[in-house]
């Protein structure tokens, strides 16, 4: 059955945002272009190692002699984007990622497929009538501006949750926090 791919070759906007409050938040990757728009829900660790993975691939492109793809060493101001998650629809849960490098457009890929149900019977393969159980993907490729930007939004989403207990290390809850201290 052939993969229903989600592609977006110069998006408009790629971006890493959350619902809800800090302890219960729910991480989407949301991409547009146009009137299309894909929110795929991702994990927090996934979203912190995302924007670190992009930042290496743009820092090592920089150390490559005249910085032939002209890669920012810094988010470019105008590509800046503190708004808003638009309306979300998740598409899928997302499981294995990859990112890669395209030097034919100087564009960082992103592939994301959905986290398998390791449940389902395999010998199972009909679709629902909307095509609920079509397999699919998001693939996305960002200029290196887009991609510094997305990388800093993310940091700054995942560093935007629970404060950190100074004793124990662990995240502190909007209610209360009690905390063992480990027995010296």
């Amino acid at each position: 059955m052939p993969t229903r791919v989600h592609e977006f070759a110069w998006p408009d906007r790629v971006v890493v945002g959350t619902i809800g409050l800090p302890g219960a938040r729910t991480f989407y990757l949301q991409v547009r272009a146009g009137s299309q728009i894909v929110s795929i829900a991702l994990e927090k660790q996934q979203s912190a190692l995302l924007a670190e993975k992009i930042d290496e691939i743009l820092d090592q492109l920089i150390t490559l002699e005249g910085n032939p793809f002209s890669v920012p060493t810094s988010t470019p101001i105008e590509l800046v984007d503190n708004d808003q998650l638009e309306a979300v629809q998740e598409q899928f849960r997302a499981g294995a990622m990859s990112l890669g490098w395209d030097p034919t457009t100087a564009q960082v890929v992103l592939e994301a497929q959905p986290i398998t149900d390791l449940d389902a019977d395999d010998n199972d393969e009909s679709l629902d009538e909307d095509g609920a159980n079509e397999p699919e993907m998001l693939l996305v490729r960002m200029p290196v501006g887009t991609a510094r930007a997305f990388a800093k939004r993310t940091r700054e989403i995942v560093g935007a949750g629970r404060p950190t207990c100074p004793l124990c290390g662990y995240p502190i809850d909007a209610d209360g926090h009690i905390c063992t201290l480990p027995e010296v």
